[in-house]
């Protein structure tokens, strides 16, 4: 399935897979099919839906915004649930889901650990980022000339720096596109490489984007940001703001579909 240019692998839970060895072998883009990871939803009861993220390289991730999308679909289409809106369990949390056959929004857990104007020194160059958890950690960048900027040697140097240790960061290049919109480049921990899209790493440059842009908001109900990605694909970021910058009911929508179903022969 895709999403927003995120490709990822769906199955099933009860092959008996050591997750992240069948990772590394499927998602491996020239040996394998290919893609930035796989989503497992985990034997489902009615209405109960948990789904694990495994990362390209076997890692395991807490979130996954597009991969959510796309198991909100996948299980819309073969599961039925009775409700319009539905959960689905993550390692940050419940998200509640609304999904078609190829679209799906989904409810994010609350943004937290908001840090705005962080200073770096990235090879003697100082440079000013801003940091968001929207369910994994990401960090901001807001750069001028989005296209001339080496998003996997620059974010990998980031991504593993000390301020950011031991988890890491996702790290989203962010430059603004017009009003209400922004486009991002993301480097994605776990893929260790950029990808065509991240969901959560949307949300998180949308989210610190308004804030930026409007530094005196109070409150704000049904604001919005839109994100254009590397795929061209936009998502739609929703959300209310708070007194002192608090965020909640974050919703990020967009496309989401199946592009091939089919057998992977599987050496263990």
């Amino acid at each position: 399935m895709v999403g927003a240019g995120n490709d990822f692998i769906v199955i099933e839970e009860g092959l008996g897979l050591d997750y992240a060895k069948f990772a590394r072998a499927i998602c491996a883009r020239h040996t394998g099919l290919g893609a930035d990871g796989i989503l497992i939803l985990e034997k489902p009861a009615k209405d109960q839906f948990r789904m694990r993220i495994i990362n390209a390289d076997g890692s395991e991730a807490e979130m996954c915004g597009n991969g959510a999308r796309c198991m909100a679909c996948y299980i819309a289409v073969h599961h039925a649930p009775s409700q319009t809106t539905f959960g689905i369990a993550t390692l940050a949390g419940e998200i509640q889901a609304e999904a078609h056959v190829d679209s799906a929004r989904v409810h994010l857990p609350n943004p937290k650990d908001y840090g705005a104007n962080i200073n770096l020194t990235i090879h003697g160059k100082k440079m000013v980022v801003h940091y968001m958890d929207t369910g994994v950690p990401h960090t901001i960048l807001f750069v001028d000339g989005l296209q001339e900027v080496d998003v996997n040697s620059l974010g990998s140097l980031i991504r593993n720096h000390s301020r950011f240790a031991p988890r890491g960061t996702n790290v989203n290049f962010v430059e603004r596109a017009r009003e209400g919109m922004v486009a991002v480049r993301t480097f994605e921990r776990g893929v260790e490489a950029e990808t065509l899209a991240c969901g959560t790493g949307a949300v998180a440059s949308a989210l610190v984007a308004y804030l930026q842009l409007h530094p005196n908001v109070k409150e704000e109900l049904n604001a919005s940001m839109r994100v254009l990605t590397v795929s061209k694909e936009i998502l739609e970021v929703a959300f209310d703001v708070h007194e002192g910058k608090k965020i909640d009911n974050v919703w990020l929508s967009g496309e989401a579909k199946v592009i091939a179903k089919g057998e992977y022969l599987y050496n263990h």
